[in-house]
């Protein structure tokens, strides 16, 4: 930022000494008043110490990623963290269950940090937080269904006794040390969503969560748009906002869109058995269901243990509404006739063990599809999902079933602001900075693109990646040094103890097989007591390969007899010896790689 040093116009200052020297001072009780000492402290100093303080900005998670949101921010060394979300495994990450963010730099600073605000409901928003609060205590605020939901996932851990859940409202604020922070209604794909506004000695932060801009939601009032144009009114130092839409132009509709879709849809199935793949988390989707249901005389009933999670909590908080009766429980779909069941199920991303997965694939235990089943997947795929979604729908038609899914008609709309949403909101915040935030790099750069396009400088927004922490005040932003950031990944029980080598062990498992030599050698002179035996995964199948396996085993006694000779007795050496040798000719023969595991026992 430049700032304006010239010295004032020369005539301009002679002539205020002038005025100065002609003032008359009155006497006060008729004694001269006198002059004021001159102070030490200049005017540019005098600015210079009534400047604001820095807020700093931390990305644990969110960034040039989809899920795993969770941000920190400082203030006169107070910190409070926004959201603590996981996120789904891709392909390359074999047999993980999920992604949480790296909690380091949280563990080493929890004197300082005041407590964990939540936006809302959803996994890549809350998903994370039984591993953290596993190891650290930390109270959690958030709306009423965010703390239900919360509150029953913490139960699963045990840990729903010994934390401090504390529920707030849109339009109330919270003091967490310095800061103050206040929740805004928004719209989005669950109830009770919020936006934040950080009230800092530094100034005020806004931070949308996810949001769009809904005029006829389903659930709860509009956006509340005009409290976002008070904030920009008085001023605010910097906008953090959701750009997982920033590439989509336009408008995102409204969920009501929805509602008259899955009406002509019940109304086509006339006979068939209706089931219904959406998001657990998306409450008003589900309500929108038992709507359409109700006014066509069918019976509920869900599948999956978290759809069941989500629909119990938001029923005993109110956030859906139904009639006892006309829910049923999965056992007993089989005693109704077809044309009176609506099966509301997980699985619209395709995931392997979910209950659609299960169904496509014929493992569902309580569930046959087939000719006769009218199947919907009211979601759109995750990016990264699309083969495996692809691969479902296909297993499904191949069974008869006739299938229905977001690019065919409108049975889904996204939860998520599209570009000229955006525009609004920047036009009402007017931030000084921008910093886009949940989304890859296409969706930031395309969010910054939006900043650009509303008049904001370049150099005012930063495109950030996690572990960046940025620091900025009424005058600049600017980049301090990283901190510990990454990705945990949670295997079963196991938190953090799959690494990259692990990984690189699966996949080359996974794509080569493996060869399992084991031999006994005698200890005093090596020699070959037994074996070697050779046991095949994945690999080829030995019966089919025998003068291979001849030719590997005749290989591994050449390799032995020349270790025994050569008196080497150190079994690292020995099997490595073993390992290289059965590589390069099986590479030779086959131009494969095989993980080669030496198992040498000694008598």
């Amino acid at each position: 930022m430049s700032v304006n040093n010239r010295r004032p116009n020369s005539s301009a200052a002679k002539n205020k000494a002038v005025n100065t020297k002609r003032m008359k001072v009155k006497p006060k009780n008729g004694k001269p008043l006198k002059p004021h000492k001159r102070s030490g402290v200049n005017k540019k100093n005098s600015a210079r110490s009534e400047q604001k303080p820095p807020i700093k900005i931390m990305f644990l998670g969110g960034l040039n990623e989809i899920g795993k949101n969770t941000t920190l921010f400082e203030c006169c060394n107070d910190i409070f963290m926004l959201d603590c979300g996981m996120a789904f495994p891709d392909g390359d990450l074999l047999g993980v269950d999920l992604v949480i963010p790296d909690f380091t730099y949280v563990e080493e600073n929890i004197d300082r940090i005041k407590g964990i605000v939540i936006t809302h409901g959803h996994e890549d928003h809350i998903g994370s937080l039984p591993f953290l609060l596993s190891r650290v205590k930390l109270p959690v605020y958030g709306t009423p269904l965010t703390i239900g939901l919360i509150e029953n996932k913490l139960k699963e851990f045990n840990l729903d006794k010994k934390i401090s859940l504390n529920v707030v409202n849109a339009g109330d604020t919270i003091k967490l040390g310095c800061m103050k922070v206040e929740f805004i209604h928004v719209n989005h794909s669950i109830p009770d969503s919020v936006a934040v506004a950080i009230h800092s000695p530094a100034g005020t932060i806004v931070h949308t969560g996810d949001f769009k801009i809904d005029c006829t939601p389903v659930d709860g009032g509009m956006i509340d748009l005009a409290r976002f144009g008070e904030l920009g009114n008085k001023g605010v130092l910097a906008l953090l906002a959701d750009s997982t839409n920033a590439e989509r132009p336009g408008f995102t509709p409204t969920e009501q869109t929805v509602r008259a879709s899955f009406e002509r849809l019940f109304a086509r199935a006339e006979k068939k058995r209706i089931i219904i793949a959406t998001f657990a988390s998306n409450i008003s989707r589900i309500q929108q269901i038992i709507y359409c249901a109700e006014k066509s005389g069918r019976k509920v009933a869900f599948s999956g243990r978290s759809m069941i999670n989500y629909v119990t909590v938001a029923k005993e908080l109110g956030y859906i509404k139904f009639n006892d009766e006309l829910v049923i429980d999965i056992d007993m779909i089989k005693r109704y006739p077809p044309e009176k069941v609506v099966l509301v199920t997980t699985g619209t991303q395709g995931e392997p063990m979910s209950a659609l997965s299960r169904m496509a694939y014929s493992d569902h235990r309580k569930v046959e599809v087939g000719f006769g089943d009218f199947i919907i997947i009211s979601a759109n795929p995750i990016p990264g999902n699309e083969k495996a979604v692809g691969n479902v729908v296909n297993e499904l038609l191949k069974k008869g079933c006739e299938v229905v899914h977001e690019s065919m008609y409108e049975v889904h709309v996204s939860g998520h602001a599209c570009r000229e949403e955006l525009k609004i909101m920047h036009g009402l915040v007017k931030p000084k900075f921008f910093i886009p935030v949940h989304g890859e790099q296409k969706h930031l750069r395309k969010h910054a693109d939006v900043a650009l396009e509303m008049g904001m400088e370049h150099k005012n927004i930063f495109i950030g990646d996690i572990g960046n922490v940025v620091e900025l005040n009424e005058h600049y932003l600017k980049q301090l040094p990283s901190i510990q950031a990454g990705k945990i990944l949670v295997d079963g029980l196991g938190v953090g103890d799959v690494g990259s080598i692990v990984l690189r062990d699966r996949k080359h498992l996974g794509q080569d097989g493996i060869l399992i030599i084991v031999a006994t050698l005698d200890t005093g002179n090596g020699n070959i007591i037994s074996g070697p035996d050779i046991v095949s995964r994945g690999f080829v199948y030995v019966r089919e390969a025998e003068d291979l396996f001849d030719e590997v085993r005749a290989n591994v006694d050449d390799i032995l007899y020349d270790c025994a000779f050569e008196n080497i007795h150190d079994w690292a050496t020995i099997k490595n010896r073993v390992k290289d040798g059965v590589s390069k000719l099986i590479y030779d023969r086959t131009h494969r790689s095989p993980m080669i595991l030496p198992i040498i026992m000694d008598v």
